[in-house]
């Protein structure tokens, strides 16, 4: 496997919550997994995510309280959004917000990206791409 040079690791509220948001909903693969850290490290496709249950281990620089993650987004591109859309959808997860197309200036070219919004069990913002 091969390592992305920026990988997040997320702090969660419970492991076993956001393994099945990741997996069961928006169809992450499991890389490998410390079941006594309580520790997934996860694949989408091109992108690749950490997600340790909170604990106490000297790396937290505040209160962890929900919604975790205010202020930024991580933005996942994929392949077949639609899917994965189908899939929130039939779980009846609440959107963030809606799919849809949105134009952003480049440096030298306007980027057109199909998107939706989903918060996790811990409140990340996620911008689901294709």
């Amino acid at each position: 496997m091969e390592f992305n040079k920026t990988i997040p690791e997320l702090s969660v509220f419970n492991i076993e919550d956001s393994k099945f948001f990741y997996t069961d909903v928006l169809g992450a693969s499991i890389q490998y997994e410390r079941k006594k850290d309580k520790f997934l490290f996860l694949s989408l496709e091109e992108n690749q995510l950490m997600l340790e249950e909170i604990h106490d281990t000297g790396w937290n620089t505040g209160e962890l309280v929900y919604p975790l993650g205010r202020g930024i987004n991580i933005s996942l591109e994929v392949q077949n959004i639609d899917i994965i859309y189908q899939r929130v959808k039939s779980h009846s997860l609440p959107l963030f917000r809606d799919m849809k197309v949105n134009k952003y200036g480049g440096d030298k070219e306007l980027i057109i990206q199909k998107e939706f919004l989903i918060q996790d069990p811990n409140g990340y913002l996620l911008r689901i791409t294709d």
